[in-house]
């Protein structure tokens, strides 16, 4: 069967979450390699206001393959970034008028405010903490350009 000439849709979406279950496989292994997960928390924003939601789910599982890699509870940074999107952000664009001041906010939410919810979500469930290390500051650096780009 041939596509319709009319079908714009691109299957581009399912080879970048192809990419990014590499990158994270990698992420892993070299430490240098930020988790990227400033840049879905933005794809997460970003495709939430475009009610896009094939692309909210792809994103979706991309978080599902950084937890699984990651060794977070099941869901915590779908159930995180969804309370962030629904009652931070807004406060964040209300008060701040400049892009670049949202974006690295939203990349600082996306580290510090998920080890914090992972911190209440470890003392709630009783497991234990996954830890944290120096190398958020320079993931935080490193996404913070990255999201500036984009």
């Amino acid at each position: 069967m041939q596509r319709s000439i009319s079908n714009k849709k691109h299957l581009t979406p399912l080879v970048y979450v192809a990419l990014f279950v590499i990158y994270e496989s990698l992420s892993s292994i070299y430490l240098f390699l930020p988790p990227l997960l400033g840049v879905l928390f933005l794809f997460f924003i970003k495709f939430l206001k475009n009610d896009d939601f094939i692309a909210v789910f792809l994103v979706m599982f991309c978080l599902l393959v950084f937890e699984s890699e990651k060794g977070y509870l099941l869901f915590s940074t779908i159930i995180y970034f969804g309370l962030v999107y629904k009652f931070v952000l807004p406060k964040i664009e209300q008060n701040f008028n400049c892009k670049p001041c949202i974006r690295i906010s939203i990349v600082l939410f996306a580290y510090i405010g998920f080890y914090f919810f992972n911190l209440l979500m470890s003392s709630i469930f009783l497991v234990p903490l996954v830890g944290i290390s120096y190398y958020i500051i320079y993931y935080i650096i490193i996404e913070f350009l990255i999201v500036s780009a984009l």
